[in-house]
């Protein structure tokens, strides 16, 4: 089984900002680009930070009210209020992917440090790209025909080395369905956990059965979540 790396999914001509760029230029840059954030880069392309809209409304915000109808705000630094450059709105130092990264460690990575992009840097520590979340959640449009033909081929064929038939899947929206029977209990878990990291799948629900067991004896339903390799410079 092949699974998409950050390397598969990421946008890599990125828009970048120098630590002197003026606050405009860089409202500028993401408005004409239609994006939300630039990482901000020295002169050999080393990822510093990042400058993203948040950054650049929490500046803002930081600015008395010209109605007076709030007062100031509290928690964030003072410097902030003056902040006029990359370097000083940017937020550093820049958590970064590599292009070898699985999807899944990239989204974690993204929800760990509650983010939502990643500069991609090889082993130079140069920047090589730009992950997002909508660039992650693409891999969820994969379609059912596709992801059924993988579980088929790539699972129960080539890696369990399960006779043709033994195991039928159904995929509707992403969510897995299988039937059948196997002759070994120590199976089901296996099969479940390799169909779940499928990239785009959902959740897998499974009623395979044993061979040794009573036709009569429905198997108790089974669900498992599908890592599927979430999901993405925006």
């Amino acid at each position: 089984m092949q699974h998409r790396t950050v390397s598969d999914v990421m946008t890599r001509r990125v828009v970048t900002a120098r630590p002197g760029t003026p606050f405009k230029e860089i409202a500028e840059l993401l408005d004409r680009n239609g994006i939300t954030a630039v990482p901000v880069v020295d002169d050999r392309n080393h990822p510093l930070g990042v400058v993203s809209e948040a950054d650049l409304l929490r500046r803002q915000a930081r600015l008395p009210d010209p109605q007076g109808h709030t007062g100031p705000l509290h928690g964030q630094p003072d410097s902030l209020t003056g902040a006029e450059t990359a370097e000083s709105l940017m937020t550093s130092p820049a958590v970064c992917a590599r292009p070898g990264w699985s999807v899944v460690e990239a989204a974690r990575t993204m929800d760990r440090e509650r983010i939502k992009r990643l500069p991609v840097v090889d082993e130079t520590e140069r920047l090589t790209g730009i992950v997002s979340r909508s660039d992650l959640l693409r891999l969820f449009l994969r379609h059912d025909t596709a992801i059924r033909e993988e579980i088929s081929r790539d699972v129960l064929d080539r890696t369990l080395n399960l006779a043709p038939g033994t195991v039928q899947v159904a995929v509707h929206e992403g969510v897995v369905t299988l039937s059948g029977r196997v002759e070994r209990q120590d199976l089901l878990p296996v099969i479940e956990r390799l169909c779940a990291s499928i990239d785009g799948v959902v959740s897998v629900h499974q009623t395979i059965a044993r061979l040794r067991d009573d036709i009569g004896a429905p198997q108790r339903p089974s669900t498992h979540e599908g890592l599927g390799s979430p999901a993405r410079h925006g």
